[in-house]
């Protein structure tokens, strides 16, 4: 092979390209190497060569001269560490040209939920890029991390929010890292207790055991006028369901002949399938707002749908709780206070957890789908019949409120 020593600079590579030289080393950089394209001369590859073992850092002209040079240290001390690390380098310079990568790529990621899409790319549109777009990958350490986003935004979000925002940050390095499109990671030395200290405390329920007769009245007063809003409050205290696995519940899926509740996958924030049995106080209610839906012209497959077709979405059902609840809980202590009372009335904190849809690890499977099941079910006969005495029974016995 044609092996030509010589100052590397793209002048110098643009020169030699109408020659019939195949490799250009330089003295400044031993471990080196550049190899023109066999089928265009216009392009090449960068190779990094140490004890003898080739890696490939990168392609020309997308990455140049100088940026190869000046990477070059960072891969050496990488593979002296770590003789199989990569050497591979891309043509990114700044935070912003990373953080654009990731924002396309996960748009384009079918395994995200929509919500997670949304909120990663409301953090990357609202606060990553604004504030890091021109910061050089070289410079993003903990100082410069520190004055340009977290102690800014510690100034003016709460910390859970921060943090969050610190993680589509931190993934999106690592993520390019996994598919070799970075050499080096410059949040891999970071994590967030660098910046902030305070421990985030789990927000405090805004419903209690004590609220209930109050909560269960105005949702007998209110079903009739206002069946949708009400019922998705219903279905999420007696189970203890997410927002988003409750508002996308179909008809198909409720069978009130075996008493069962299922919940696909897809719908559920774990992306495993769920069940949830339906106690007698459960159908009854269920079948009293399918005679209300009927009653209202709607035969559709959803049990909360919008006027448009499909499920109500997550806004719309999050704009009805608040209005419903005048802001003094919100439709995530609903779940809560559920899981309190099962708590307060002995429920075995494995059963509590299952019923939560909780991901768990290293469970026996035979136990969960067998003696688990009916477990579930006693748990929530007990919670139900323990709603009943605090104002339950009249919106799902066959005398409702307000009816003779």
């Amino acid at each position: 092979m044609s092996t030509l020593h010589v100052t590397i600079t793209d002048a110098e590579i643009r020169k030699q390209a109408a020659g019939p030289v195949r490799q250009l080393r330089d003295h400044r950089y031993p471990e080196l190497r550049f190899r023109y394209s066999t089928t265009d001369r216009t392009k090449g590859a960068w190779h990094v060569v140490v004890r003898g073992k080739w890696g490939k850092a990168g392609n020309y002209p997308g990455i140049n001269a100088k940026l190869m040079q000046a990477t070059l240290p960072a891969i050496l001390a990488r593979r002296s560490a770590d003789p199989a690390a990569t050497s591979t380098i891309t043509s990114w310079t700044t935070v912003g040209e990373v953080l654009t990568w990731y924002a396309d790529r996960m748009s384009r990621d079918r395994g995200l939920s929509p919500k997670r899409k949304a909120s990663a790319q409301s953090a990357l549109r609202c606060h990553l890029v604004p504030r890091l777009q021109a910061l050089k990958l070289a410079s993003l350490d903990h100082a410069n991390l520190d004055q340009l986003l977290m102690w800014p935004m510690q100034e003016r979000y709460a910390l859970s929010f921060v943090r969050s925002v610190y993680g589509v940050l931190a993934v999106a390095f690592r993520q390019a890292m996994r598919l070799a499109l970075l050499g080096v990671n410059p949040m891999a030395s970071l994590k967030y207790t660098d910046f902030v200290r305070t421990r985030i405390k789990p927000k405090s329920a805004r419903l209690r055991g004590d609220d209930l007769p109050a909560l269960l009245h105005d949702l007998s007063e209110r079903i009739e006028r206002a069946p949708l809003e009400s019922m998705l409050a219903l279905m999420m205290l007696c189970h203890g369901t997410r927002l988003g696995e409750t508002r996308l519940a179909h008809w198909k899926n409720l069978n009130l002949t075996t008493g069962q509740w299922f919940i696909p996958a897809p719908d559920t924030k774990t992306k495993t399938e769920h069940t949830l049995p339906l106690t007698a106080q459960a159908c009854a209610l269920i079948e009293r707002y399918r005679r209300i839906q009927v009653a209202r012209g709607y035969r559709g497959p959803f049990l909360f749908p919008r006027r448009t077709g499909g499920a109500i979405s997550a806004t719309k059902a999050s704009a009805l709780f608040k209005a419903m609840a005048k802001g003094e809980w919100s439709s995530h202590d609903l779940r809560k206070v559920a899981r309190t009372g099962w708590m307060d009335l002995g429920i075995d904190y494995l059963v509590c957890e299952m019923l939560l849809n909780h991901a768990m690890k290293n469970l026996d499977a035979t136990y969960i789908h067998t003696t688990a099941e009916g477990m579930k079910r006693k748990a929530l006969e007990t919670w139900h019949a323990h709603l009943d005495q605090h104002g339950f029974k009249p919106l799902h016995s066959e005398t409702y409120a307000g009816q003779a």
